[in-house]
């Protein structure tokens, strides 16, 4: 399977670690205990079906049609004690048994490896949720190194618009008081 377009635009991450069954791929070669041929597939299609109200209500039905048509007298084929009635019901759960456990064992196995995938996503969320901590604090400490040198640098920069400032107001007190002096012929 491959990811949708937009998971793997990003270039700082390779596309397989977007994709949601990533982490379920290396239990692709887990093979089914019977096969994923057409009769395991068949066979657990139809021990799942067994379960279902569609077979239920079919397979009540059909034992009253049974049942009646022979009662009523319309058919003389399994009179009471409807003995290959019987016979049909144990047929059918001697097939029915193996392709329920079939059924099981093979959805156990899925579970399993379900299980395992989703606990290995787990464990890569925590790691990434820490590393994105350990950014965080890094980038923290870094903005706090650069907030201390900008208060440093603002510091310095008011110290030297005072000394500006000063040198200023000493120029114009040294321009004033040698304009007003009588050797300049002052005013």
């Amino acid at each position: 399977m491959s990811a949708p377009p937009e998971m793997t635009r990003s270039s700082t991450v390779p596309p397989e670690r977007h994709h949601h069954f990533r982490f379920h791929i290396p239990h692709l070669h887990l093979g089914s205990v019977f096969g994923d041929d057409w009769f395991a597939l068949k066979a657990e299609g139809f021990a799942r079906f067994f379960g279902t109200p569609v077979f239920l209500i079919g397979q009540t039905i059909a034992v009253a049609i049974w049942i009646g048509l022979n009662v009523l007298g319309f058919s003389k084929f399994d009179v009471y004690p409807f003995i290959l009635l019987n016979l049909a019901f144990s047929l059918q759960a001697a097939y029915a048994a193996p392709l329920i456990l079939l059924a099981q064992t093979r959805q156990a196995d899925r579970d399993k490896a379900h299980a395992e995938a989703d606990a290995q996503h787990r464990e890569a969320l925590a790691a990434a949720s820490e590393q994105r901590q350990v950014l965080a604090a890094q980038e923290t400490a870094q903005l706090l190194q650069l907030l201390e040198q900008n208060t440093k640098l603002t510091e310095l920069v008011k110290e030297l618009t005072q000394r500006v400032e000063a040198l200023i107001v000493e120029m114009h007190g040294a321009v004033v008081q040698r304009g007003a002096s009588p050797e300049t012929g002052g005013r």
